[in-house]
């Protein structure tokens, strides 16, 4: 691996970017409202995936009183877990990791995930050996669309914002990263339209992880090495 360009790094959501959860999240969020007598459409749900959990939470049940908004995060916590064998890594995932990786940039998983769901999107994708520095919900009150996520990840990674790249797939990431001054890309695999990623920020915009992969040399991505010279 060449270590030319380790000043850079390129930050990587999961959910949704690299591993086909969301719409598994979506089930899980629609069984827990269902539980505690919330109706809660899945297109309602579907529209907040990716934001901070907290917030979902509050705006879908209509800030229900606290307990209540607990036991909505437990119940999905506890529904999701049940689906970790449908977990599968989006196509390219792991050819995008490895590729990254190959090019001297630091490979960091920039995500708000709780530890738990962390460990198994980690096991799914199985490229922990690529990956220089890691996030989770535990390093930030508050997730995106609020940027600090993306800081804590650049700090955490030992690179500034001008040497880093973010790719999501939702317009919490989008709206993160202008927040954060780090360019973001977007990839159309958790389920939100080129235009709405484009119109929160996004400066270029994939079907998946593979069509980035194939497209890396003219990508935001492909010009941080040369960025360097």
């Amino acid at each position: 691996m060449s270590s030319n360009n380790v000043d850079a790094a390129v930050l990587f959501d999961i959910d949704g970017t690299l591993v086909d959860s969301n719409y598994l999240h979506i089930d899980a969020w629609q069984r827990a409202f269902a539980e505690v007598g919330i109706g809660v459409e899945a297109w309602r749900i579907h529209r907040s995936i990716g934001m901070d959990g907290s917030t979902l939470v509050k705006t879908l049940s209509d800030d229900a009183p606290d307990d209540q908004q607990t036991r909505l995060k437990d119940l999905h916590s506890q529904y999701y877990k049940e689906t970790a064998t449908m977990l599968q890594p989006l196509p390219g995932a792991r050819e995008l990791l490895q590729k990254v990786a190959d090019l001297g940039l630091k490979v960091v998983f920039a995500t708000s995930a709780p530890e738990d769901e962390l460990k198994m999107l980690r096991e799914t994708l199985d490229s922990d050996q690529l990956v220089a520095a890691v996030t989770s919900s535990d390093d930030v009150d508050t997730a995106k669309p609020k940027p600090d996520i993306i800081e804590v990840a650049l700090e955490r990674a030992g690179v500034s914002a001008e040497r880093a790249v973010f790719i999501g797939d939702a317009i919490w990431d989008a709206e993160a990263c202008v927040r954060a001054d780090v360019p973001c890309i977007g990839v159309l695999s958790g389920g939100v339209s080129r235009d709405e990623l484009r119109d929160a920020g996004a400066v270029e915009v994939f079907e998946n992880a593979d069509d980035l992969l194939r497209h890396l040399g003219e990508s935001a991505i492909g010009r941080l090495p040369r960025d360097a010279d």
